[in-house]
């Protein structure tokens, strides 16, 4: 059999105008649209594979446990990346799918340092993020942008494999660990690093930078602490959260924020998930939690159990922007079996934390007892109890308390 290979690695051979040139030119563009996916998976099998019998409550939450185990193809660095080190420097570390794209040029508007992005996309979507980023006046110039692409596998979106990825990918000796929703106040990245050079070391320590969310359509992001408590007495800017998850961020304490010049240090409590400057060898996150759901409140959880400072900084802050609810969102409200799940997730999580660090983080230890309701009613064609509860606090973030 005849084969041929060709390194098409140039935009200019798309140029190329001859009988080869047209011939190598559909083989480009038809892999360009390639699920790369599928290259690693078997066409034909010829072998029986091993059946494997499980029991009803092992099946139950199988998908969430499988992909823990899924080797997500991971292509670091698509684009060129040249960072100059600087002292006590801080990245943004964030992660998107493609639908966030254009966030990019928003942020960097504003964030002036380095930042490490993770792009979750298919292979036809990658083609199109560097085309945008290439032809973008904000972002093809920016050399210190590093961004990654892991490769759509599955049902749910592996949130914090995504920030896993970003976070064990950069050059700064501290990181700024964030979401792409969120823009930075301006001279936040100058703050940060000012703040971290009169800290002098962030050993177990965790700097709190507030977040705030826009309550009104129109309203414009603040550009410094004055303004924004003015858009605070008029309720067009509100603590994150606050409105509909209070716990998730009350602990910042931002009564006290509001008259603050030097920084405080607050208590961890139950749910509390702050965005915070660590240094970049700080524990991964869990990458058992996946889509919507206890994904960053574990994270911080376990900085507790390390016994971190959670310290706030007075004159820096972020602000969420309004976008679309996530599909992982509405599959979390509508599905019984989802949050079933996730609080089983929830218990296995603070039952391993408490063992790993000799903690007595109380949980519910509710959802085997859930389980097995369900999956006896399950054959009487009857729905779990409470499957209508469509308010995602009430399942997001349980009661625990040490």
């Amino acid at each position: 059999m005849f084969h041929k290979i060709v390194h098409w690695n140039s935009p200019k051979k798309y140029k190329v105008d001859n009988r080869d040139g047209d011939y190598f030119r559909s083989l480009a563009v038809g892999f360009q649209e390639y699920n790369g996916n599928l290259l690693r998976k078997k066409l034909q099998v010829c072998d029986i594979a091993p059946v494997i019998i499980m029991n009803e409550s092992e099946e139950f939450c199988s998908e969430f446990r499988n992909l823990l185990n899924t080797p997500f193809r991971t292509l670091l660095y698509f684009r060129e990346y040249d960072y100059k080190p600087v002292d006590n420097d801080v990245t943004f570390v964030a992660q998107l799918s493609y639908d966030r794209l254009q966030r990019i040029e928003e942020l960097v508007k504003l964030w002036t340092g380095p930042i490490s992005l993770t792009l979750y996309v298919s292979d036809a979507e990658l083609v199109k993020c560097i085309s945008f980023i290439t032809s973008s006046e904000v972002l093809k110039e920016r050399t210190d942008i590093a961004y990654h692409a892991v490769f759509k596998d599955g049902e749910y979106y592996p949130i914090n494999k995504l920030r896993n990825v970003g976070l064990r990918n950069v050059q700064t000796p501290y990181v700024f660990l964030a979401d792409i929703d969120f823009l930075p106040s301006k001279s936040l990245y100058i703050n940060l690093v000012k703040h971290i050079s009169d800290m002098g070391s962030l050993k177990k320590k965790a700097l709190v930078v507030p977040a705030f969310e826009i309550q009104k359509i129109g309203t414009s992001i603040p550009r410094n602490k004055r303004q924004l408590l003015s858009k605070l007495e008029d309720k067009s800017v509100i603590p994150f959260l606050s409105s509909v998850w209070a716990p998730g961020h009350a602990p910042t304490d931002y009564e006290k924020w509001k008259t603050a010049e030097e920084s405080y240090q607050v208590e961890w409590k139950p749910d509390y998930e702050p965005y915070i400057v660590v240094y970049k060898d700080v524990v991964g996150y869990n990458e058992k939690f996946v889509g919507f759901g206890w994904n960053k409140v574990s994270h911080v959880m376990e900085l507790e159990a390390q016994n971190y400072q959670f310290i706030v900084l007075p004159n820096v802050f972020i602000v969420h922007t309004p976008h679309t609810p996530s599909y992982d969102i509405a599959r979390f409200r509508s599905s019984p079996i989802y949050r079933l799940c996730l609080q089983m997730l929830k218990e296995e999580f603070i039952m391993k934390l408490n063992k790993n660090y000799n903690r007595h983080f109380v949980y519910t230890n509710s959802s085997i007892s859930l389980m097995n309701v369900y999956l006896r009613r399950r054959k009487r064609n009857f729905v779990l109890p409470g499957s209508q509860t469509t308010v995602e606090t009430n399942t997001d973030y349980p009661s625990n308390s040490e």
